[in-house]
C-alpha cells in the first residue's frame, strides 16, 4: 500500500510560531505514521523572489535547523532541497507541454497574490506556472496524500488533473493524490492579524527569550478595556490568544474570571502569557542551538536526503520517459 506523503516549505529564514501550529505540528505526527518527504521548497522562492536570491541559501539553513530541532526527523523521514533533485524540473517540463493556461490562470491564488504583491512584477512564466511545478514536486513521488488545509483544496486538484491528462494521454503512470486534510490554526500576530513575517508581526521560534518576552508585552489586549479597573473580555483580547495555546485549563479559567471581574491588569495577564510561551519553546530553542553548534550538521542531512529523494526521483523519470517514448 502507497503511505508516501510529500510536503515542501518555501525557504524564507528563520520559522515563526505560525508556521510550528500551521505545519511543523502537523508533520510531527504525521512522520509516525507514513513515508515522508519534507522539501526545502528553494525553486518555488524564485516565483516571487527572482530579483534577489541572496538569501536563499541561508534561509534553507536556518529553516532546516528549526525542522530538525522541533522534532522532524532525518532518520525517519526525507528532508531535502527541491533543487538539489533536478527530476522535479524534468517533470515540470514535461508537464508543462501538457497543461492548458486556462488551467492556471484559474488559480484563486494568482490574481490575489498579484493583487496584495504590487511591488513585485509578477507577471512572468514562472508564476503563472508554479502550480505545475507544484505537481510536479508531488507526483515525481507518487505521492498518494498531501497534508493541505481547506483553503489549499483548489491547488491540489490542480496536481489531480495535472496526474489525470498525463495518464489519460500516456498511460497510467501516476496516482492522483489525495488530501489528508490538515488542522491549521490561524495564530495572530502581535497586531492582531494573522501572523506573518512579512507583517513584521511575528513571534520566531529561535529568537531570544528577552525579545520574546518584549514581543508579547507589545500585543494588542482589550481595546474596550482603556483602565485598569474596567472588565475585560478575553475574547476581544489579541495577547490572550497565546493563553488558549501555552497554559493549562485550569489556569486559564482563573485568568478569565480575573480579567472579566478587572482583578488581573493586561501587564500581568501578558507577563504570564509571556513566561508560558518562554517555558515551553526553552527546551526546543536548546536543542536548536546544540544542533547549530554542528559544524556541517544541516548540509550533511540535506545531501543524504536529497540522495534519497533523487533515487525514487529517478525511478519515476525512466517510467515517464519510457511512457512518453522519449
Amino acid at each position: 500500500m502507497n503511505n508516501r506523503i510529500v510536503s515542501g516549505m518555501r525557504p524564507t529564514g528563520k520559522l515563526h510560531l505560525g508556521h510550528f501550529h500551521g505545519v511543523l505540528s502537523n508533520w510531527l505526527e504525521l512522520q509516525k505514521a507514513y513515508e515522508c518527504f519534507f522539501f526545502a521548497a528553494d525553486w518555488h522562492s524564485l516565483t516571487t523572489e527572482y530579483a534577489d536570491t541572496s538569501g536563499i541559501g541561508d534561509s534553507i539553513r536556518e529553516m532546516v535547523l528549526d525542522w530538525l530541532a522541533f522534532g522532524i526527523d532525518h532518520r525517519k523521514s526525507v528532508i531535502f532541497c527541491q533543487s538539489k533533485v533536478p527530476q522535479h524540473a524534468e517533470l515540470n517540463l514535461i508537464l508543462s507541454m501538457i497543461t492548458p493556461v486556462s488551467w492556471l490562470e484559474r488559480n484563486p491564488t494568482y490574481k490575489e497574490m498579484q493583487e496584495n504583491l504590487t511591488t513585485k512584477d509578477l507577471s512572468t512564466f514562472g508564476f503563472l506556472g508554479y502550480p505545475v511545478l507544484m505537481a510536479a514536486d508531488i507526483i515525481v513521488y507518487k505521492a498518494a496524500r498531501v497534508p493541505v488545509g481547506h483553503d489549499q483544496l483548489p491547488h491540489l486538484e490542480i496536481t489531480r488533473e495535472i496526474a489525470r491528462r498525463f495518464n489519460y494521454l500516456y498511460g497510467n503512470v501516476f496516482p492522483e493524490p489525495e488530501a489528508l486534510l490538515t488542522e491549521t490554526p490561524k495564530v495572530l500576530g502581535l497586531d492582531g492579524r494573522k501572523m506573518s513575517k512579512s507583517y513584521g508581526n511575528a513571534i520566531f521560534l529561535s529568537e531570544g527569550e528577552e525579545e520574546t518576552r518584549k514581543k508579547v508585552m507589545s500585543m494588542v489586549t482589550d481595546v474596550q478595556r482603556p483602565r485598569r479597573s474596567d472588565p475585560g473580555e478575553p475574547d476581544r483580547c489579541v495577547a490572550y490568544s497565546l493563553n488558549r495555546m501555552y497554559l493549562g485549563a485550569e489556569d486559564r479559567a482563573e485568568i478569565e474570571e480575573s480579567c472579566r471581574n478587572a482583578q488581573i491588569g493586561c501587564v500581568e495577564c501578558k507577563r504570564k502569557q509571556a513566561e508560558a510561551l518562554v517555558s515551553f519553546l526553552a527546551p526546543l530553542r536548546a536543542k536548536r542551538a546544540e544542533l547549530a553548534a554542528q559544524e556541517g550538521l544541516v548540509d550533511d542531512v540535506l545531501l543524504e536526503g536529497s540522495r534519497r529523494a533523487t533515487e525514487s526521483a529517478a525511478a519515476t523519470m525512466e517510467e515517464v520517459r519510457r511512457a512518453i517514448k522519449m
